[in-house]
């Protein structure tokens, strides 16, 4: 007998609708993932030498349900970020750790023709909320690329706390680069919620 297959998990902001995704999403994915290529491959992480990742349907399939046994596991959720109708993008809380850190980092891309509306931003404050708020984190962290403006300009706007510079964090497009680092605690959150919530999701 087959096991069910688990409801999607969808959170609301106000432009954007956050959603796990399926199968079903392929076609809309690949043709941002494509469409956008040189605009996304520079920011990803890939060992030297290592081609981009495979982006078929049967590998498209298989990270969805890697993505749902992490959802279940509560270590990761995925989610899509869409705009209306319209697949905009990427947005993960990952490599979240319970015992004494209870910490997760955020990690995001969006369509280029999207880029520039506000729409991570407000994804990020609605997975801020969900982190915080619904799976009781005490730190949230995302790291971004110095020379990654358009990735830096988010945490701006949301006027997160920096941390620094972390040298030769993680290898991308086969090189090891320095992140700046981002965090956020629940005490921040809880003095803050109010504010970026009216600002970005009600």
């Amino acid at each position: 007998m087959a096991r069910p297959v688990p409801a999607p998990l969808e959170l609301a902001g106000r432009r954007v609708l956050l959603r796990t995704l399926t199968e079903a999403d392929y076609e809309a994915w690949v043709e941002v993932r494509t469409r956008c290529r040189d605009w996304l491959l520079p920011w990803e992480p890939r060992p030297k030498g290592a081609p981009p990742a495979s982006e078929d349907r049967g590998s498209f399939a298989a990270r969805c349900a890697l993505r749902e046994r992490e959802r279940q596991l509560g270590t990761g959720y995925g989610f899509g970020i869409f705009v209306g109708r319209r697949f905009a993008g990427e947005i993960t809380l990952s490599s979240i750790q319970r015992g004494p850190f209870q910490t997760g980092h955020i990690g995001y891309w969006i369509d280029r023709d999207l880029a520039g509306h506000g729409y991570v931003p407000e994804a990020v404050v609605v997975v801020l909320a969900f982190a915080f708020d619904t799976i009781a984190l005490h730190r949230v962290e995302i790291s971004i690329i110095p020379r990654n403006h358009a990735s830096l300009r988010v945490v701006e706007k949301l006027g997160l706390r920096s941390e620094g510079i972390a040298r030769k964090y993680l290898e991308i497009d086969g090189e090891w680069e320095d992140h700046a680092k981002f965090a956020i605690t629940s005490e921040e959150w809880d003095r803050r919620r109010d504010q970026l919530i009216a600002e970005w999701v009600s």
